[in-house]
Formats: structure tokens, sequence, C-alpha cells
């Protein structure tokens, strides 16, 4: 099943990572910064309730969305009690899991509308559809996670670790010129201002 997710995220532009036991749920959960976690209640060897109590204790406030097989309004009770954002019951359709997880992270920056704009830039957080300046406007999967993570965050200075741990699930091969080149694609189809570079720093959408 978490494989079976895992293919359907990842066709949706997300990156996955996967755990399947609740140990080591609860440590990459407090070591990481994720965008959005998808938890099971039934984990072996700790119960992903355990597992969402401990994140919410260590401050991490990542979006949670539990999607588990234990049906009944006191599991949702409390799981929504202990920190969850969300709670989906199987079986389930894979439509409305990626719906419900675009939601999440949208509104974990504030973000109601599925729309990004910044300088002319449009990116349809539902459809992957870039624009700029009403143009269409074409890009790898690789250049929308980038370009969607910056857009997330207009005014923030990104570093190149935080791109890559957010682009790039954590078994890949990472390579922080790699980064540098999908930025320097990015310019060349959005224009050179649109990603600034802050020496020494990292990268931040252009005002």
């Amino acid at each position: 099943m978490a494989d079976c997710i895992r293919g359907v995220l990842v066709d949706a532009a997300f990156v996955v990572d996967i755990v399947r036991d609740g140990e080591k749920g609860c440590a990459l959960g407090e070591s990481h910064s994720f965008d959005a976690a998808i938890l099971e209640l039934s984990l072996p060897r700790l119960p992903g309730l355990e597992v969402l109590k401990k994140w919410r204790a260590s401050s991490q406030d990542f979006p949670v969305l539990v999607l588990t097989g234990l049906i009944g309004w006191r599991y949702r009770v409390n799981a929504l009690n202990a920190g969850a954002d969300d709670y989906m019951e199987k079986p389930f359709q894979p439509e409305e899991l990626i719906a419900r997880v675009r939601s999440l992270v949208r509104r974990s920056h504030g973000k109601s509308h599925p729309i990004l704009s910044h300088m002319g830039i449009e990116v349809d957080s539902t459809s992957g559809l870039v624009r700029k300046c009403g143009a269409d406007v074409e890009l790898t999967t690789l250049e929308l996670r980038i370009l969607s993570y910056l857009m997330y965050r207009p005014e923030r200075i990104v570093s190149q670790n935080e791109l890559m741990d957010h682009v790039y699930s954590i078994e890949t091969v990472r390579d922080s010129n790699t980064i540098e080149v999908y930025i320097a694609r990015l310019r060349k189809k959005l224009g050179r201002e649109t990603i600034r570079t802050v020496r020494g720093m990292g990268y931040r959408m252009g005002n």
C-alpha cells in the first residue's frame, strides 16, 4: 500500500520518503522538515497515534494526514485531538488523496487559492501548469518542484541544502551542482530576474 501511494504521489510531482514502522517514522519526522506526512495508525513497533503525539511534542508542525483502515468517529477524534490535520479512511480514491495533500501544503503556507502568483509568474498547484505574463511555460518535474518550493516562500532565502531536502528523496544521490543547473534553466525560461542568488546563503524569488 505504501509503495502504491508513493507511485500516485510521485506521478503528481511530489517527492516521497517511506518508513515502514512507527519508531523509524518518529525518528525521521523529528530529524527532517517535511511539507506533509501521511500516517497510518496501525504501525508495528510504535502505534501511529503515539508517533503523532511525539512529533507534536517535539514541535514538529508539518501537516499530518492520517490515512488508516481504522474506521469510526473515536479514531478520528483521537487523531485530530493529537494534532492531525486531516483524516481519511481506507479504501480511498487516489485523486482525493492527492487533493487533500495539496490542500494541506497550501494552507500550511497560508495559501487558500491553488494558483501561486509572484512577479507575473503563476503556478497552478493542482495541474502543475506554469505561466509567465499569461504565456504557458513548459517545465520538467524537477524544475517545477524547485519553482513551487520557492514560490511558496517568496520572501525567504532558501539554501541549496534546503532545496535538495525538498526536491529529492532521502535515498537519492544528491549534487548541489545539479540545483545550480536547474536554477539556471528556470532563469532562462522565466527571466534572469525571477530567481536571485544571495551569495553564500541561497536563492530567493526576485521582487
